[in-house]
């Protein structure tokens, strides 16, 4: 009988599990590991504990940030023939796609799902050893041998396939700590730096942020690199005490990965993206004259803290300006208020892991180079999905293909 082991118990690890144990049947036993005291712990908490499970346009490769684009459309590729939608209908969850074309399920319950699939564990007969740390992964003879400790003692677990879905460095809180790159390091492949991804952004002076903090306000947030933009994206932008957040913002987080990123660089918001500059100097302009008092002017237009903060960073005096030139510098920031030096926030606040284990290092079913038998999936992986369900697609979607290679060859 073939013995595959599972290393982590989270969205990829639980999609190997299950795809080799219905691939194989009985003629497999697949073992699944993980740290924590259940598997699907992170899943638990996706999508404010809604579960954004995939996308309409989740094959697009440029909805991906990875060092490795071509790699990374053939792996693509591969998850498409997977059919994890499909796969999810047979598994008997019920879905339903919003607007926006994220996916969800149908009860909007992250709960549903993970307990649905630790059904399926149960009902392949997957054995699950949890509270189980991943010590070291090397080879006994012609198998695998994964050192692991459980209840403070040393075990040695053997197998002849090992899928790696230990996960990055985001959400510490969750169990996860960064052995996933450093294992899949250790075992001769080249991995990218890693970095937060799909963060708050620090940026802006403190003293300017506290008074803003809280704040939301819908616009369009542009990377630049020094007057160069590079990234554009629209949404609710959240003023917060050490910068700025909101989906929009978190998405351009991506970019910043060391050693790709901008030379110089800045975040620029537009608060009034619907109108031009010269368009939205002339309406201040008319408003101004026919409001009837000073105080009036940013009721209707932006929060008051956020009009005043814009009012002082234009240079105006306390009276409105006499002339056109002073609405037009207030126009000018309210289409480009620059935020510079902008930084990525911790891993605590990351929802997933930019850098890993370089696409390149990988067969088409995920198994690494030179290493017959042995997969990396998920976010172990040098490949950050953006918001709206990219990510769980690419650990699904990598898991199942991985496992079911398992289990097949």
């Amino acid at each position: 009988m073939k013995e595959i082991l599972i290393l982590g118990g989270g969205a990829s690890g639980l999609a190997a599990a299950i795809g080799a144990a219905q691939i194989g049947g009985k003629g497999v036993r697949v073992t699944l590991v993980d740290q924590n005291p259940a598997p699907g712990k992170k899943l638990l908490a996706t999508g404010n504990g809604r579960c954004n499970l995939d996308n309409a346009a989740s094959s697009d490769p440029g909805r991906y940030f990875t060092a490795s684009p071509g790699a990374l459309a053939a792996l693509l590729g591969g998850i498409d023939q997977a059919d994890v939608p499909g796969w999810w209908e047979k598994l008997g969850l019920v879905t339903r796609t919003d607007e926006e074309g994220r996916l969800y399920p149908y009860s909007n319950q992250a709960a549903d799902l993970t307990g649905l699939l630790l059904r399926w564990v149960q009902a392949l007969g997957i054995q699950c050893r949890t509270g189980c740390r991943i010590l070291e992964l090397g080879q006994k003879g012609r198998r695998y041998a994964v050192q692991v400790e459980q209840n403070g003692a040393k075990q040695l677990l053997t197998a002849d396939r090992v899928v790696c879905a230990l996960g990055g460095s985001a959400g510490p809180q969750f169990g996860t700590g960064g052995f996933g790159p450093a294992l899949a390091r250790r075992c001769g492949g080249k991995c990218e730096p890693l970095y937060p991804c799909l963060t708050p952004i620090r940026c802006g002076d403190p003293a300017l942020l506290q008074k803003l903090s809280g704040l939301r306000v819908r616009g369009t947030v542009t990377l630049l690199d020094g007057d160069k933009p590079l990234a554009r994206e629209s949404g609710e932008i959240q003023f917060a005490n050490y910068g700025l957040s909101g989906i929009c913002v978190m998405q351009l987080s991506g970019l910043l990965a060391p050693g790709r990123g901008p030379a110089k660089p800045a975040l620029a918001l537009d608060l009034f993206p619907g109108r031009e500059a010269p368009a939205l100097a002339d309406l201040f302009a008319r408003r101004a004259a026919g409001l009837p008092d000073p105080g009036a002017f940013w009721q209707g237009l932006l929060d008051q803290r956020l009009g005043d903060a814009l009012w002082a960073a234009a240079g105006l005096g306390k009276a409105a300006p006499t002339g056109p030139d002073g609405w037009r510098a207030l126009a000018a920031l309210c289409k480009g208020w620059r935020f510079e030096n902008p930084t990525l926030c911790g891993w605590k606040q990351a929802q997933t892991t930019g850098g890993g284990l370089s696409l390149e290092e990988l067969e088409p079913d995920f198994q690494l180079k030179g290493c017959r038998g042995l997969y990396f999936v998920g976010e172990t992986l040098d490949c950050a999905g953006s918001c709206g369900g990219f990510n769980l697609h690419w650990a699904f979607g990598s898991g199942l293909t991985a496992g079911r290679s398992a289990a097949k060859n």
